[in-house]
């Protein structure tokens, strides 16, 4: 009977081993599972991240794309607005260019000329014209040069007594100034925008022969003049002794430059020297 008992605790305790160690399996295998779905979990975690931080980057991507299609086509279109502008504005121009040329110069005349004095001295005789209505004259230095009594004559043959603000005798410029006020004056414009074959007017006093018109034609810019300035508009427009310091008129009624000299007697080779010199040289002494 012992022996039988004896034998049963043995079987009860190789059961308890084997109950044990299937425990201990479950436990390792718990844990081993556990670890493996905390892996999975965090791969899901990381796969995610990844993810959403590549759909952030494509989507910031596109609205880079679209805003840099956007900025083209704005730019794109602001050209072609201005291209057109450009364009009608070019054929504004030409068509101004070709009334011009297809009419005479006796609107532009009748303006310009109310802006333009006969220049007396105790020395000499020239003309100017009016820059500012407040009676700042223009003209050349050499015909007010060494002058003691000063008149400038107006359109409508009154005399007025001028004084000299400013004069230049590299630029051969003088600026006057009479007491009393201008009706009219004279706009300067932009001699680098003038082309040769220009048509253009000199208003002048050559031989005391007040108010004189001749026509002619731009044929050269940036000539060389005896002062060693490369400023100077050459037009076969007719200029005597008196126009000195006249204005050069371009179609629109503007002085492109002062009528200054010609070579020797020969007629057709007249040079003024360019308006943008002349603006340079008058602006610091004209009232702001």
């Amino acid at each position: 009977m012992q022996r039988h008992l004896k034998h049963l605790r043995k079987h009860k305790n190789i059961l308890y081993g084997v109950v044990s160690v299937l425990f201990l399996v479950q436990i390792i295998a718990f844990i081993t599972l556990s670890s493996q779905l905390s892996q999975l979990h965090t791969a899901q975690l990381v796969a995610a991240s990844e993810s959403q931080r590549a759909l952030d980057d494509a989507q910031e991507a596109n609205q880079y794309q679209i805003q840099e299609i956007a900025r083209v086509m704005t730019a794109q279109r602001t050209d072609l607005q201005q291209a057109i502008a450009d364009q009608r504005n070019d054929i504004e121009g030409q068509l101004t260019m070709l009334r011009a040329s297809n009419s005479d110069f006796s609107e532009v005349v009748s303006g310009a000329i109310k802006g333009v004095v006969s220049i007396n001295t105790d020395k000499s005789a020239g003309t100017g014209f009016v820059v500012y209505s407040s009676g700042y004259i223009v003209t050349n230095q050499h015909v007010i040069a060494d002058a003691r009594q000063i008149s400038a004559i107006d359109y409508n043959g009154q005399t007025h007594t001028a004084s000299v603000v400013a004069s230049d005798s590299t630029k051969d410029l003088a600026l006057l100034k009479v007491e009393s006020g201008w009706e009219s004056s004279l706009e300067l414009a932009d001699s680098d925008s003038v082309a040769i074959g220009n048509k253009v007017i000199a208003i002048g006093n050559p031989l005391g022969l007040s108010f004189s018109v001749t026509e002619g034609i731009v044929s050269a810019v940036d000539r060389e003049g005896p002062n060693g300035l490369a400023a100077y508009i050459q037009t076969d427009v007719t200029l005597n002794r008196g126009n000195s310091g006249g204005p050069l008129i371009n179609s629109a009624g503007q002085v492109i430059g002062v009528n200054n000299f010609k070579i020797g007697e020969a007629e057709g080779l007249g040079f003024a020297l360019e308006s943008n010199v002349v603006r340079e040289f008058i602006a610091p002494h004209l009232p702001n």
